[in-house]
């Protein structure tokens, strides 16, 4: 069994499509390990505030075939993919670890780097996974997040409960 861990974000019907994401999780790979949610101003783009959060779980499937199945749920919530990094998102879905994979191709991009880049990725891994090490910095994901938040604007977590 492979830990997998997958940032979830939204900015258009967020609580809708956060909620439904994390029961479609649920159903899929049994009991999730769910940080806080937290608000975030959207990066690179004006609009709505990002709703984000952390999901981990234990998986047997391989990294393809999840990072597959994580674009089929984005796809039921209306996921517009059009080839812009940054836009308003009904839902996004980012396997940010599998284990201690590393592997960046055209496939797969295995730990993400947005992980070591924005607050909104590594604040909530830290909550749920402090224990973790990133696979590529060999460290601790809490030490990572304690080096980091000098530089990035910690969120604040918001009451939204996606489970119920």
């Amino acid at each position: 069994m492979a830990r997998a861990y997958v940032g979830i974000g939204s900015n258009i019907e967020r609580e809708t499509n956060i909620r439904s994401a994390v029961l479609r999780l649920k159903a899929r790979f049994g009991r999730l390990c769910l940080s806080s949610v937290y608000e975030s101003q959207p990066v690179g783009f004006a609009g709505d505030n990002f709703y984000n959060l952390v999901a981990g779980f234990d998986t047997d499937i391989p990294v393809e075939r999840l990072i597959g199945e994580l674009h089929d749920i984005e796809q039921l919530h209306s996921r517009a993919r059009t080839g812009r990094r940054f836009e308003p998102r009904t839902l996004d879905l980012d396997l940010l670890l599998y284990d201690d994979l590393i592997r960046h191709d055209s496939a797969v991009d295995i730990p993400r780097r947005e992980i070591l880049d924005y607050a909104f990725v590594l604040q909530p891994l830290a909550e749920i996974a402090p224990d973790v090490v990133h696979p590529e910095a060999n460290k601790r994901i809490s030490a990572l997040w304690s080096e980091h938040q000098q530089r990035m604007t910690p969120y604040l977590k918001t009451d939204f409960d996606p489970l119920k």
